[in-house]
């Protein structure tokens, strides 16, 4: 081959071909320096699950050749900031009722309330909240208006002067009983105060003391000034703790009675006592201060207002009358019952009220009878004791002590008694099919009530310790859970706990220096138990529906008090008698059944001037209860509950200012 001179090697083709290359080469080279030098040529990656993170280095596909890796010993180290580790899971707080395996359980925990959130009373207004509230939500309802004056000591069903005058006869108290409005009859309108009314005078000074303009009454104080039960001093009514048969005072008489019987030990074995015909009430006042907890009632006759002294005073009371029905007690309610110069006749009839009272006094309980028959020798008088003695032996009661003017009998503690009773004794057992737990408008029977087999009602635990014992009768109650009840119990008093002492310092309930409280759907009573246990100084009406389960039982073997009642009608007790009214699910479980604004009439007619109310409620009804209430002429506050604002539930708290 013939070789090239250096002039030639530039003309031939494979030159100019690699020189073209190289020209287009450094072309690019250039251009991309110059569009992409201050863009990363590495990506970098780190993963912090791997067990050695020295050598966790991986490059992107992105990155453009070999040459630009960078090795993680010479990374500068403001590219390589460690991604720090997760935190730890966050362990879960139980907040039901069921644990992991479905089972019942008591381990949870309830939310709390942000004290901060919950706006004061005092600086609130209805116009403000009408503000926060969104109007898609209101339901707009006219304002009521006030009562006649008349109307100021209003008690629906037993002021019912158009429907007792239609009574074919009145001899056994018939009377005094409920007979309630027809529907369309009832009030619509609030309940005036009486001229002067003053917020009450704070327990425990108000069980010697209260405001006469509050209870402008002065017919007890003429009859009873000389029996020591009342006198008035001023502006006020004083009560010096006397009564009929214990002229010298409670007392005196409580120690009298705790001599002739050591085994009643008030406040341990002795703890619910039902006080009948009670006066003003001094015999549960001062055994208040023994740790027992007395119901005193009585009927409105002629000395009407008695109750009303006793609720104005700070003590359990309530309007009842022994006549035809059964009082609203459950069976084996009270450890206790008394009666001081009550004026019943209790063996009239077969002896159908003392058989009524045998109904209502737990197994091994007491009755303490102070009246003339007792001690006094005339002889119509000892014709009625002989009577008493009779009725009382062929019903099982033990006489354990006659001393004095007071005689004390004693309950069996099972049947075996009523078993060895000759066949076709007087007065007979009461009827298998019988429940001695129903007592709405159910009349009264002449017949025996057996005490259960099982020993249910007769084996409590002495108090304390009954407050939160499940008592046996749990399982009597007719619901729909059976195995969990005990665990339902134990929860409803824990979740009433939490809540209750999220109320307390979120709304300053010590500071209200609350009295008569009443929770109106009161389930085993779990509300009541956080109150005492939260050191509450007041008392609570524990009321269980008729269209719920009956717990009453359950909630009298906790050491507690109740009733049963149909919010459909009017409560028997006077206006202006509870500083609480705490509603928690009543209006969703009874606004078919019943009108709300008729049930929110009456809670106004229950509450004091100054008086609270706490309704936790489905937000179904709870802005048609807010109107309501600002209707009414409540100043009402629409909160949260510890769920958050989007929770299907919401708490109304209201004033009654006065």
């Amino acid at each position: 081959m013939k070789g090239l001179n250096s002039s030639e090697i530039f003309e031939t083709p494979r030159f100019v071909k690699v020189t073209a290359f190289s020209f287009i080469s450094l072309a690019i080279y250039y251009f991309c320096n110059h569009h992409f030098s201050n863009s990363p040529l590495l990506q970098v990656t780190l993963s912090p699950t791997t067990s050695n993170p020295q050598n966790n280095i991986s490059v992107s596909a992105g990155a453009p050749n070999s040459s630009s890796i960078i090795s993680n010993q010479t990374l500068d180290s403001s590219i390589l900031v460690p991604t720090p580790p997760p935190p730890p899971a966050k362990e879960l707080e139980r907040t039901g009722i069921v644990d992991q395996n479905g089972a019942m359980s008591t381990d949870f925990k309830i939310g709390d309330f942000d004290e901060n959130s919950v706006e004061e009373f005092g600086n609130f207004t209805v116009e403000e909240q009408k503000r926060h509230e969104s109007g898609a939500n209101r339901v707009k309802v006219k304002r009521f208006g006030v009562c006649d004056q008349s109307m100021r000591e209003h008690i629906p069903c037993l002021d019912n002067v158009e429907e007792i005058s239609k009574l074919n006869s009145t001899e056994r108290g018939e009377k005094y009983e409920r007979h309630c409005p027809g529907e369309g009859k009832g009030l619509n309108c609030v309940v005036p105060v009486p001229q002067g009314y003053k917020i009450r005078i704070p327990w425990p000074k108000s069980r010697d003391e209260v405001w006469f303009n509050n209870v402008p009454h002065t017919r007890l104080v003429e009859d009873k000034g000389g029996q020591n039960w009342i006198s008035r001093k001023n502006d006020r009514f004083i009560f010096p703790g006397g009564g009929t048969q214990f002229i010298h005072g409670a007392n005196q008489y409580l120690d009298q009675i705790s001599q002739m019987v050591p085994e009643i030990e008030f406040g341990h074995y002795t703890r619910v006592a039902l006080d009948i015909g009670c006066g003003v009430a001094s015999f549960g006042a001062f055994l208040l201060q023994r740790n027992v907890t007395t119901l005193s009632i009585a009927p409105k006759d002629v000395h009407e207002n008695q109750i009303q002294f006793a609720l104005e005073r700070g003590v359990p009371a309530m309007v009842a009358v022994f006549a035809t029905r059964r009082l609203l007690y459950p069976s084996q309610a009270f450890d206790l019952i008394h009666c001081s110069r009550c004026r019943i006749n209790w063996t009239r009839d077969d002896g159908i009220l003392l058989l009524e009272v045998n109904r209502m006094l737990r197994a091994g309980g007491y009755f303490a009878w102070a009246a003339q028959p007792v001690y006094k020798h005339e002889e119509n008088l000892q014709e009625q004791w002989k009577e008493m003695e009779d009725l009382t032996g062929r019903i099982c009661w033990d006489l354990v002590k006659k001393e004095g003017y007071i005689a004390i009998w004693r309950k069996p503690l099972n049947n075996s008694c009523y078993r060895s009773r000759d066949a076709g004794a007087q007065p007979p057992m009461c009827n298998p099919d019988d429940n001695p737990d129903s007592v709405w408008y159910v009349g009264l029977s002449a017949c025996i009530t057996p005490l259960p087999e099982n020993g249910y009602g007769a084996n409590v635990s002495a108090w304390p310790v009954r407050l939160h014992n499940p008592p046996d009768r749990l399982q009597s109650i007719e619901m729909d859970a059976y195995v969990s009840r005990k665990e339902l119990f134990k929860t409803e008093s824990k979740y009433w706990y939490e809540i209750i002492d999220s109320y307390v310092r979120a709304y300053h309930w010590k500071e209200l220096q609350l009295r008569n409280v009443m929770d109106m759907r009161a389930g085993f009573g779990g509300f009541a138990a956080a109150l005492h246990d939260l050191q509450i100084d007041c008392w609570v009406m524990n009321v269980v529906p008729v269209s719920g389960f009956n717990t009453l039982p359950v909630i009298y073997d906790r050491g507690l008090i109740g009733v049963m009642h149909d919010w459909c009608e009017p409560f028997d007790t006077y206006p202006r008698t509870y500083d609480l009214l705490h509603a928690a699910g009543l209006f969703s479980a009874e606004h078919k059944r019943c009108n709300i604004s008729t049930i929110m009439l009456e809670m106004d007619r229950l509450l004091r001037p100054g008086g609270r109310v706490y309704i936790r409620d489905s937000v179904s009804v709870i802005y048609e209860l807010q109107e309501i209430a600002s209707a009414m002429g409540w100043v009402p506050a629409l909160h949260d509950t510890s769920e958050g604002p989007h929770a299907s539930w919401k708490i109304l708290a209201c004033e009654k200012r006065l």
